[in-house]
């Protein structure tokens, strides 16, 4: 199976101006915070999102601390962001709420 294609930056910028606290990421991904009450909220929703991210058989960098979670979407074998990656990320903020 082969990779989905990577997209061009002007792409991704238009998404990202559609999408409010998203943002360019580290390894060329795009990356959004998330703010929770507490500790155990924030974990609460790293492992629903990486529960939903392996069924996609694609997985997200994320970091938590307390009261925070940090999900970063990229596509390694692409060098960049593709379109699962951006379904990825409208999927992570239904998540939130």
């Amino acid at each position: 199976m082969s990779s989905p294609a990577r997209l061009t930056a002007a792409t991704v910028d238009a998404w990202l101006l559609d999408h409010p606290g998203w943002e360019r990421g580290g390894d060329g991904g795009i990356a959004r915070s998330y703010k929770f009450p507490d500790f155990a909220s924030a974990l609460a929703f790293a492992v629903t999102v990486g529960c939903d991210a392996q069924k996609q058989d694609h997985h997200p960098d994320m970091e938590i601390g307390w009261g925070r979670a940090r999900v970063l979407w990229t596509t390694h074998d692409a060098g960049g962001v593709t379109q699962h990656d951006l379904d990825a990320a409208t999927a992570t903020d239904a998540r939130f709420g």
